[in-house]
């Protein structure tokens, strides 16, 4: 079985995939991990995110980054959305993800074009999303947490700017795959939100299999 997680920065959907994956068995993939290694490469080459061939360039790390707290930093974040709107990044990605859903038993992956891109024929899709205000909440007590000083109305300001980048970009843009179902998180609490996500894949499931 492969589930798709899709949806904005901050939605929750993370959270959701990761616990999806402990409850059915799964392995899950944050896709945006993959972004972040390529943003981090980016800036300890001292390459220019914004220049196609300098974040093409920076696709090729080690596996084991993907487990380096750095990519977790804010300004990683914010790098990682600019060089994953270049075409030529997204589709030297694309194979390593495909794969990771391919596997045997099937797997859990998030993102923002898992639904509709990397496993379009997933047996269940959800999309995740928030309002930008309480998603921009969320996210600053998440670095206020960590130490970062940066303010709510900056979080806030990141966070739109974020969603127009993956929803204005050419390729595999942020957007609903047709068959998806949405879970809005704004007024759920976690565990609330990962119930919802699982009735809702079992609701799938019967139609897939029916």
């Amino acid at each position: 079985m492969i589930i798709a997680v899709d949806g904005p920065a901050a939605s929750g959907k993370g959270t959701i995939a990761r616990a999806l994956a402990r409850h059915y068995g799964l392995p899950n993939m944050d896709t945006g991990l993959l972004y972040r290694a390529v943003a981090a490469t980016v800036q300890r080459l001292a390459l220019d995110p914004t220049i196609e061939a300098d974040a093409v360039a920076a696709c090729d790390f080690d596996q084991d980054m993907l487990t380096d707290p750095l990519l977790r930093e804010d300004d990683i974040g914010q790098l990682a959305s600019i060089v994953s709107a270049h075409p030529l990044v997204r589709a030297s990605l694309l194979q390593r993800q495909r794969r990771f859903a391919a596997q045997p038993g099937g797997a859990i992956l998030d993102g923002r074009d898992i639904g509709t891109v990397i496993a379009p024929d997933a047996e269940a899709k959800l999309f995740v999303r928030a309002t930008p205000q309480i998603r921009a909440r969320r996210r600053h007590a998440e670095l206020q947490a960590r130490g970062s000083m940066l303010s709510f109305d900056r979080v806030l300001a990141d966070i739109r700017a974020r969603d127009l980048r993956d929803a204005g970009r050419s390729a595999a843009p942020l957007v609903q795959a047709a068959d998806a179902v949405i879970l809005d998180t704004s007024f759920l609490s976690v565990d609330a939100s990962v119930q919802r996500a699982i009735e809702l894949v079992e609701q799938r499931r019967v139609t897939y299999i029916g």
